[in-house]
């Protein structure tokens, strides 16, 4: 893992940019909430594709941040300060952000990208709003296990129960914490850029899971909608993380939108 300090933080991150002539972008994937960079294991780990992919603040191998009682927006625009940290070290131009790291995207896009020269956006099971269920709230902060299988459950993160992945995201949120959690849905809570979609400047293609019920289809037909150049693509057989699900068609979708980029 490399590391870059900046804001009064160190954030972790693992480049797998190849040395190459630089013709294709440079990708930066966000995880979503409780998660770390390992959830893109299937994007950083294939040749030919430079990708970054970071740890958020208190996520994985990344310093907190004391952000006080609550958190909320505070957190969303720490978390764009990671990504735009990590953005300008790596010299990533392309934010790829999945649910939590979609909003972590718009909101660099929207807030925090005066100092970074961005390509493009690639938003995956997210949206402009992304309110989280009151019993789904309730029980991040009450009954961490019992919240855990809701997001476990069919069609949540998973199309279906998730048997393939479930025990490794089981693992990966006991090992971010119910605090930090938490903290990460109460921000996806919080956020609403409806809004402002027309302000953002740089093609997106905005990619979802046929089955996903945490933010279903309708959340991505809005912002292929509302955001001045974007396209929409939808993966079937798949829920909340069709990259995990379905890599393969999930990578084809990304090159395709890279090589418009660069051409």
């Amino acid at each position: 893992m490399d590391h870059v300090t900046h804001d009064g933080r160190t954030t972790a991150y693992r480049d797998a940019t190849a040395d190459d002539d630089g013709s294709a972008p440079t990708v930066l994937y966000v995880h979503g909430s409780g998660a770390t960079h390992t959830v893109w294991a299937n994007q950083y780990g294939r040749p030919d594709h430079d990708a970054v992919a970071l740890d958020l603040s208190g996520h994985g191998g990344s310093e907190d941040i004391d952000l006080g009682p609550g958190g909320g927006l505070d957190a969303m625009h720490a978390y764009a300060e990671d990504a735009v940290a990590v953005a300008r070290e790596a010299t990533a131009t392309v934010l790829c952000g999945n649910s939590l790291g979609g909003a972590v995207a718009l909101t660099v896009a929207l807030d925090h990208g005066g100092g970074l020269d961005l390509d493009g956006l690639v938003l995956v099971g997210t949206g402009a709003k992304l309110g989280v269920a009151d019993p789904l709230l309730d029980a991040l902060a009450n009954d961490f296990d019992a919240a855990v299988d809701t997001l476990l459950g069919d069609d949540m993160l998973y199309h279906g129960s998730g048997d393939d992945g479930g025990a490794d995201a089981r693992e990966m949120f006991r090992a971010v914490g119910q605090r930090v959690t938490e903290r990460d849905f109460r921000a996806c809570d919080a956020f609403d850029v409806r809004d402002r979609l027309d302000e953002i400047d740089v093609p997106a293609l905005v990619v979802n899971g046929e089955h996903d019920s945490l933010t279903p289809p309708a959340f991505h037909e809005y912002l292929a909608e509302h955001l001045p150049d974007a396209r929409r693509v939808e993966l079937a057989d798949t829920a909340h993380m069709p990259y995990a699900e379905r890599p393969a068609a999930f990578d084809a979708a990304v090159d395709e939108f890279l090589d418009e980029l660069s051409g």
